[in-house]
């Protein structure tokens, strides 16, 4: 797999427009961070990490609304592997108008975008949700 970031939000998404309760995805550092910050703006109920097999499993509980309404309306990939996009503090775009949050991986860990214009920190921006 070239790009397992991609493959974790390309799940969720598959999982939420499905009605899933979760999804399961293998583990790895990235995954964990960016599922924490998702679990911190309150896009997902939790995360859990099953150390089962040698590289173990992530399983996201997906979140919805009183009626069954999708919390996670968009997921998109913005940088790469092909095409890496680094942003500088003052360069990093609001997503929706600030409605979303991006999520970018820095030399501080894996912060949101607000977070990041507020240290006044630059990084990789990994994605984007709405």
């Amino acid at each position: 797999m070239s790009d397992p970031l991609a493959d974790m939000l390309t799940r969720i998404r598959n999982g939420n427009m499905a009605g899933f309760d979760s999804v399961d995805m293998p583990l790895s550092k990235l995954k964990v961070g960016v599922a924490r910050v998702l679990k911190e703006e309150g896009y997902i109920r939790d995360y859990h990490i099953i150390e089962a097999d040698v590289q173990g499993t992530l399983r996201i509980d997906l979140k919805y609304g009183p009626n069954n309404e999708k919390i996670i309306t968009g997921l998109r990939r913005v940088s790469k592997p092909g095409l890496r996009q680094y942003k500088k503090a003052d360069r990093i775009p609001k997503v929706m108008s600030g409605l979303g949050v991006g999520i970018l991986t820095t030399s501080q860990g894996i912060i949101t975008d607000r977070e990041a214009r507020r240290r006044n920190i630059g990084g990789e921006l990994l994605c984007e949700v709405w």
